[in-house]
């Protein structure tokens, strides 16, 4: 059966979904990368497992993939100059990572240090859907804050909803 919509009433109306605003790294023997992604959410809690949705336009697409492993940092509304970069703003990778500061984690992979929450994941499967590669990874370490507001994407504009962070108890 065809689809009766429209690539652009498609994205017109993923546009008014509200998402956590990401920045997705890689580290290893291919080298160090990374991208600006909304398209991530958990598959299951047994085993820790997400999801992340990469464009296989990318050129980095093949450097996520030999490096196996990648991690998920959670922005606050301090780093949309940060997403910008990672979206692409900045060509250059050493430039966009200079612009923060980052944790080497013991998988290899590097984090945000000031990320509300990063999550270090071991690449369990790459799947090609369309125009996008599905990156599933496996939980093996989350680093947590417990303060600051999440960056969110609304509308094709950065937005920023004030919380009582901490509020989870664990």
């Amino acid at each position: 059966m065809d689809s009766n919509v429209s690539r652009t009433e498609f994205r017109n109306a993923m546009a008014r979904v509200c998402a956590p605003v990401n920045v997705i790294t890689t580290k290893g023997a291919a080298g160090r990368g990374g991208f600006t992604a909304t398209a991530m959410c958990s598959v299951t809690d047994e085993p820790p497992t997400l999801l992340v949705c990469m464009n296989s336009r990318s050129a980095q697409t093949g450097l996520f993939i030999e490096n196996g492993r990648f991690c998920v940092n959670v922005l606050t509304q301090e780093h949309k100059g940060l997403a910008a970069s990672f979206a692409g703003r900045e060509a250059d990778m050493e430039a966009r990572y200079g612009e923060a500061e980052w944790l080497d984690l013991a998988s290899g992979n590097q984090a945000l240090a000031d990320a509300i929450v990063s999550f270090d994941c071991r690449l369990t499967e790459a799947r090609l859907v369309g125009t996008h590669n599905i990156l599933i990874g496996e939980v093996m370490d989350i680093r947590c804050r417990r303060d600051g507001h999440a960056l969110l994407y609304f509308d094709r504009n950065y937005v920023h909803v004030p919380t009582q962070a901490g509020s989870f108890g664990g």
